[in-house]
């Protein structure tokens, strides 16, 4: 079985990705749970481009922002340094990041656990957590709730899932296959990119699912109160139809 899961380059091209990910209806919430003061430390793990990252800062808090991806994180250096923002962005993986400082309020947005593709990926990355966060500081974390009967009929046929036009004048569309695979529990999506209609390349998304009670107990396992746990970022009750599973998590 190949396990080379990964990302396309594509995928975390920052003008792609700032094209696609315009939304900010996941921020209200986790606005809602900063801490009031204004002097409390903020760290945003897997940051991208600082879609989340920046409004918090404009907020007057003081955030780090994390990740992986260079190009990502040279985008959200421009954005903050056009909006008159100095925001801390660093380059490092989740898994190993060590800071030697302690933050009041941790965060992992838009589903980005997802690509800890094994357990032990995932527990690396909630020791990091553990070592960064104040005693009764907050993590908070959101994640898809698997859907199985979606994940069958979606690996039936190729789906159109986004079309949009980049800041630059590309006219992009996003058309998505998928296959599970049941021993690993990853969802292999692959994204098929047209630009300027012509296709341009097919770029790996895979995904790992992790299902409701496995993740609940991985949380605690890893040290952490599980305070609230909602179904979107309304706050919804957690239920059979909740696409998201979304954490309020403390030390």
């Amino acid at each position: 079985m190949n396990s080379d899961y990964k990302v396309g380059d594509l995928i975390y091209n920052a003008g792609i990705y700032d094209g696609l990910n315009t939304f900010l209806s996941d921020l209200p919430f986790y606005k809602k749970w900063l801490p009031k003061n204004k002097d409390a430390k903020i760290l945003e793990l897997c940051c991208g481009t600082g879609r989340l990252t920046l409004p918090i800062a404009k907020e007057g808090y003081n955030i780090y922002g994390v990740d992986y991806t260079s190009s990502m994180l040279e985008q959200a250096k421009i954005k903050a340094s056009e909006a008159g923002l100095v925001i801390n962005f660093i380059e490092a993986d989740i898994r190993t990041l060590n800071l030697q400082e302690k933050f009041d309020f941790i965060f992992i947005p838009f589903n980005s656990i997802h690509h800890l593709y094994k357990n032990e990926d995932l527990f690396k990355a909630f020791h990091v957590v553990r070592n960064h966060l104040k005693d009764r500081g907050l993590f908070l974390l959101d994640c898809f709730n698997p859907n199985i009967q979606y994940i069958v009929e979606a690996a039936k046929e190729q789906q159109v899932i986004a079309e949009y036009t980049t800041s630059d004048g590309k006219n992009v569309l996003i058309k998505q296959t998928m296959l599970y695979e049941n021993k690993t529990q990853i969802n292999r999506i692959e994204w098929h990119y047209f630009i300027n209609g012509e296709f341009n390349s097919t770029q790996n998304l895979d995904m790992r699912m992790f299902f409701p009670q496995e993740l609940d107990t991985y949380l605690e396992w890893a040290g952490f109160n599980v305070i609230h746990k909602f179904g979107g970022f309304e706050e919804e009750v957690f239920n059979d139809n909740s696409e998201k599973q979304v954490f309020v998590c403390q030390c």
